[in-house]
């Protein structure tokens, strides 16, 4: 079984993952996220990067997607196209743990880099592919790209106000849904090596993880054949629950159940509601739920949004505000979660990444490194892998790394 590092590393981010490495071969967002999730509890990540090669998605090294995505990793540039680069990235993927790769399905093989190839001399690996559609299918060699998945993975036809056309929600869900998932399969394939002593090849893709997260939605569909379409702020089948107006801006409010129902109702002050028949059991108030909306707005524009979060948490109903990004970081909540994470960017300096949403009563995922200069760790990991001075300057000369 491989487990291990190579040559010294900053102290790892977690003790969870420490005893992994993992080679990121990985691009654009998917991937990244996938690995970033790897890195952050503990893994040595040695992300391998083509010489010169400043085409990364989301900007430049500065950018802040960038730093966000890649931080707690080495890096190691290497070119795969090359006999002398190839040459060391095989000895790296013999004694990886993980590989993690989101190249078009056909590229790796090209490359001689694929499952079959690499697991014949390392029966432990475990390789995640993440791809646009599958490794197979009618569709595998289709580019992939976020909204691409968004729409045929049937998110824009629920997302947005009715009659107004399909509409992409505000972040790439499907690529982050899918590098998580790939994570979670990655965790799930290392953990059943312990008891195998084998690895294999763990894949998804942006429109696996989009459908999968179609959910209840989906299920209704799969279930009673009911093709849900777009509502808007209102929650399609939990009512009354969606965006309202108040003298000073607009909150959310989540009325689930009966009990809560009632509790609403005396909070608003309309007991009569309650018993009114239109709005008496959730049939009916699905029925009738335009005029129940214009009825909950008549009362709740007539004071500010600070004074309905704190009248209806008092009487045990959901309600929050909207933020804007800047005040979901200024929230006291979010800043007692921590989830600004403080970190030192070689690039910016002082600054703050998101940090992990999972915390651990022994365990914790930290930011220890920044996102590494390109090729910030070659002769670390060169010169561990055997190579001396004159081995590495050579490669360089010739454009291996």
């Amino acid at each position: 079984m491989t487990t291990g590092t190579i040559g010294e590393r900053t102290p790892p981010a977690s003790a969870a993952l420490s005893r992994y490495l993992v080679l990121d071969l990985t691009r654009v967002r998917s991937g990244p996220t996938c690995v970033r999730q790897l890195a952050d509890w503990g893994a040595d990540v040695i992300k391998i990067e083509a010489p010169h090669d400043d085409a990364e998605m989301g900007g430049p090294r500065a950018g802040a997607d960038f730093q966000n995505l890649h931080r707690n990793k080495r890096s190691l540039t290497l070119n795969l196209k090359s006999e002398a680069g190839m040459r060391v990235f095989r000895q790296l993927a013999d004694k990886a743990d993980v590989i993690v790769e989101n190249f078009r399905p056909d590229v790796k093989t090209r490359l001689g880099i694929d499952y079959e190839t690499l697991s014949a001399t390392n029966p432990g690996l475990v390789y995640a592919s993440i791809s646009g559609f599958g490794q197979d299918g009618p569709l595998a060699t289709r580019p992939g790209f976020d909204q691409i998945a968004q729409g045929m993975g049937g998110l824009m036809s629920i997302t947005g106000e009715p009659g107004q056309g399909p509409m992409r929600v505000g972040i790439p869900i499907a690529d982050l849904c899918a590098g998580i998932f790939a994570a979670q399969g990655i965790l799930v394939a290392l953990l059943e090596r312990q008891a195998s002593g084998r690895g294999q090849w763990v894949q998804t893709s942006l429109l696996q993880a989009q459908v999968f997260m179609l959910d209840f939605q989906a299920a209704r569909y799969l279930m009673d054949g009911e093709i849900a379409g777009q509502a808007g702020n209102d929650h399609p089948t939990v009512i009354p629950t969606g965006v309202f107006v108040t003298s000073d801006g607009h909150m959310n409010i989540a009325v689930a159940g009966e009990v809560i129902w009632q509790r609403f109702a005396k909070a608003m002050g309309r007991e009569d509601w309650i018993t009114d028949p239109r709005f008496a059991d959730a049939e009916g108030r699905s029925e009738n739920r335009a005029a129940l909306n214009a009825g909950i707005v008549e009362i709740t524009a007539t004071a500010p949004t600070a004074h309905w979060i704190e009248t209806l948490t008092e009487a045990g109903v959901p309600a929050g505000e909207i933020n804007d990004i800047g005040g979901t970081f200024a929230n006291p909540q979010v800043r007692h979660l921590g989830m600004a994470a403080p970190m030192h960017s070689h690039e910016r300096g002082d600054t703050h990444a998101v940090s992990q949403p999972i915390r651990m009563s022994r365990t914790q995922a930290t930011l220890t490194a920044p996102p590494p200069k390109a090729g910030e760790h070659t002769d670390t990991i060169l010169t561990a892998l055997g190579y001396d001075e004159a081995a590495i300057d050579k490669m360089r000369e010739d454009g291996a790394i």
